[in-house]
């Protein structure tokens, strides 16, 4: 654990959370351990099991390290690493259901999630319902006596919808129901999900927490109440990320606060710039006073990640692709997060099913990277040129 007792600001904590150089030679960062076999020096130690370390696959020093750092700056109980946000995903909602059992999911919520919901859920024996994100308080009336969780995302990652996640714990919880949150996009600076009555918060750290696009990893943080069941899913599951991975969300957890403090900055500038541009005919940013759910934002919420999305004034296929495949700065790829920033059209009409979306013209999620605003400025006037020229 770090030295550092005192909860300190976010930046401090980020700084110190987890380490323990003491431990290792004084080096400052917790090294990668890789192994799979962990050996005990009697065979009384072996039948009592009373080693902190037993087999690779339940854990390590460098786990161990990036665990107690995210638990700290989430508030929660313990935290639990898996291979990728979705695993996280997964392995929560399966912790707390059984062949016959109802949950309510967010329909904004991440599309893999959706898909895990309609296959594998339904094959056990599983009914999920989709619910109209903005319903607040109003979710009361969808649960069942048969009701075991509700899966929140606020906001929603390609349409941004802002969810009230106390009124929507508080009804939950008078029904039995447990509270799992997708808190990816604010991260544990900008969000205190157990602070507003969530159980488990799951993060897919691929993004802001490793911060360099070059690691997949999924987090699980639980209140104690929580903790036992998805400890023992995971468990039979047998998830364990890579070492490699976990050393990486270790250094990029360090530099998130001033990272987050840029993907912000950028992401509002660049968000206000477009809202003028004639291509434009609506700006989705839970941080712009425009945004439906901007009340619930400043709320609830203490800051505002890099990732929004623009609709377009209506443009052909040829002018869109016209004016994607130009830029120079902006990828087109899956994910976000990173230091680099992004684009991609996105179209949720076909998997939509509480709810309708309805855009003017081509959606674009754009997610602000690390680079100068005017840069990324010129690239996309560049690109909106290219579209008026295709027509």
């Amino acid at each position: 654990m770090s030295k550092t007792k005192e909860p300190g600001k976010h930046a401090t904590r980020l700084s110190h959370a987890g380490r323990d150089p003491g431990r290792f030679q004084g080096f400052v960062n917790t090294p990668i351990y890789r192994g799979s076999t962990v050996l005990y020096p009697t065979f009384d130690s072996l039948l009592a099991d009373d080693q902190e370390y037993s087999y690779g696959r339940l854990g390590t020093p460098t786990v161990r390290a990036l665990q107690d750092a995210l638990a700290e700056m989430e508030g929660g109980h313990a935290t639990l690493l898996t291979p990728s946000g979705l695993s996280a995903i997964t392995t929560t909602i399966l912790s707390f259901v059984s062949a016959g059992d109802h949950i309510l999911v967010s329909d904004s919520v991440y599309r893999p999630t959706r898909r895990f919901c309609d296959t594998v859920l339904k094959r056990l024996g599983v009914t999920a319902t989709y619910y109209d994100p903005v319903i607040g308080g109003g979710i009361a009336e969808l649960l069942e006596e048969r009701t075991k969780l509700v899966f929140t995302e606020s906001p929603g990652s390609q349409t941004f919808e802002m969810q009230d996640i106390p009124a929507i714990s508080e009804v939950a919880h008078a029904a039995g129901a447990e509270v799992i949150m997708d808190n990816t996009w604010a991260t544990p600076l900008y969000f205190k999900p157990f602070d507003h009555g969530v159980d488990v918060v799951v993060h897919a750290a691929t993004k802001y927490i490793v911060g360099h696009a070059d690691a997949m990893l999924g987090v699980i943080t639980m209140n104690e109440a929580a903790a036992a069941p998805v400890a023992k899913t995971h468990d039979i599951l047998g998830l364990c990320p890579g070492p490699e991975d976990v050393y990486l969300a270790l250094r990029g957890l360090r530099t998130l606060d001033v990272r987050l403090q840029r993907h912000q900055e950028t992401g509002l500038a660049l968000a206000e710039w477009l809202a003028h541009r004639p291509e434009v005919s609506r700006v989705i940013h839970p941080a712009r006073p425009d945004h439906p759910g901007h009340a619930l934002w400043q709320r609830d919420f203490t800051g505002a990640s890099g990732l929004f999305a623009v609709v377009l004034n209506p443009a052909s296929r040829q002018a869109l692709s016209a004016m994607l495949d130009g830029l120079s700065l902006f990828g087109m790829g899956y994910s976000w997060g990173g230091y680099e920033s992004l684009i991609l059209p996105v179209d949720p009409r076909g998997y939509r099913s509480a709810t309708v979306w309805e855009s003017e013209g081509p959606t674009l999620r754009i997610h602000a990277g690390l680079e100068d605003i005017e840069d990324l400025k010129a690239d996309l006037e560049a690109g909106f040129q290219r579209l008026h020229e295709t027509g």
